[in-house]
């Protein structure tokens, strides 16, 4: 007994290992990750399988309690608690999904849980994927390196698991080497603001003229990305005041801004000129719980239910000759937003976030590298904007 429960919290200590490491923010570390399945695996019993799965996970989210706390201005109980309730999912199902049985009933249940965990339902919980660090073992390989990425996982679970290690270990090591960031696409470009809380909220045409200024700054011809809601609410006044500012400038902006109605909001990109405003895009995966909250209208909240999930809508969107692959704050923590875009073989990437309230986490430099590393496997350019 006392020689399993040593076993069970060296196991335990490594997952944690695992997850701390792998999401820490720096991408060249994400393949860190790829330990899990071989520790899920190495679990004795459902209760092992458990714990080991719980610790990976809270360690990858380890940021949510501060984050929350500081979105709501509130103690750190409240974080604590959706920390909890978010692993949940991620925890229930590689439990249910584990099986002591020697064989490939382990590989084929271990990449059962990392389907079920890529798309909804559960995938809206789907963060700290493993699979996403295929774009640092495989840049450039497209949907074969994620599909070689899938099944190195799944031997991970076998008793093959020390060749598959070694062997991820030697990409790791050969694509570290020569690891490039993925490039800018030409004449584009993506502006990190450092306005805080005040970004969105700050209601006033003065706000909006000092963004104008900022993006008045760059060259004719560019095309500029904001942060996610960088113009507040979207409204014809903000339209005319935008296309106002841009007159002579041969400027594309492409911005973040929230679309208000009777039924709730949509979080959006809208894209501006001197000739034209529209609406974009609409964010296929709000937060859960700040943003999203469909139980409003199941408990009699009517139909207000803060903002709407448009789950597979608009996976790529055009501006001018380009297709845009366009990725809002939560959405580049999933896996299935960034393939279902990569299925439609997009020009670019879009990475937009505002993370003032994740100061002190590793929240956003987590945004970032899951980006760039999806970005590197497509072999796509990546603009990114964020305001902190």
């Amino acid at each position: 007994m006392r020689r399993e429960l040593f076993r069970t919290g060296v196991l335990v200590a490594l997952s944690t290992s695992a997850g701390w490491i792998g999401w820490s923010g720096h991408v060249l570390l994400l393949p860190v990750a790829g330990a899990f399945p071989m520790l899920w695996s190495l679990a004795r019993t459902r209760l092992q399988a458990t714990a080991i799965s719980a610790a990976y996970f809270l360690a990858a989210s380890r940021g949510l309690p501060q984050g929350v706390a500081s979105f709501y201005s509130s103690d750190i109980w409240p974080g604590l608690l959706l920390w909890l309730v978010a692993s949940s999912a991620f925890v229930a199902v590689h439990a249910a999904l584990w099986n002591g049985r020697k064989g490939w009933q382990k590989p084929l249940r271990y990449l059962a849980a990392c389907v079920v965990m890529a798309i909804p339902p559960f995938g809206i919980l789907g963060w700290a994927h493993s699979i996403t660090a295929a774009g640092v073992l495989f840049p450039g390989w497209g949907w074969w390196g994620l599909a070689v990425m899938a099944a190195g996982l799944g031997v991970m679970t076998t008793g093959y698991r020390p060749a598959a290690a070694m062997a991820m270990t030697g990409l790791w090591l050969w694509s570290a080497a020569g690891w490039t960031t993925p490039i800018l696409p030409t004449s584009w470009t993506g502006v990190d603001l450092e306005m805080g809380v005040s970004l969105g909220r700050e209601a006033g045409l003065q706000r909006q003229q000092d963004l104008i200024d900022v993006v008045r700054a760059r060259p004719p011809g560019t095309t500029i990305v904001l942060p996610e809601n960088a113009l507040g609410f979207w409204t014809p006044t903000v339209a005319r005041f935008w296309q106002k500012g841009l007159i002579g400038t041969d400027i594309t902006v492409i911005a973040g801004a929230a679309l208000i109605d009777g039924r709730g909001y949509d979080n959006v990109l809208v894209t501006i000129s001197a000739e034209k405003t529209e609406i974009l895009y609409r964010e296929r995966m709000p937060v859960p719980g700040s943003m999203w909250q469909p139980w409003r209208a199941w408990i009699g909240g009517g139909d207000d239910s803060g903002a709407r999930a448009h789950f597979f809508a608009n996976p790529v969107v055009e501006v001018a000759t380009a297709k845009v692959a366009p990725l809002i704050c939560y959405e580049q923590l999933l896996v299935w937003p960034v393939l279902q875009s990569a299925f439609h073989r997009p020009d670019v990437i879009i990475a937009v976030g505002n993370g003032w309230w994740t100061a002190g986490t590793s929240i956003i430099e987590i945004q970032r590298a899951s980006s760039e590393a999806w970005a590197r496997l497509f072999d796509l350019p990546l603009v990114i904007s964020f305001n902190i």
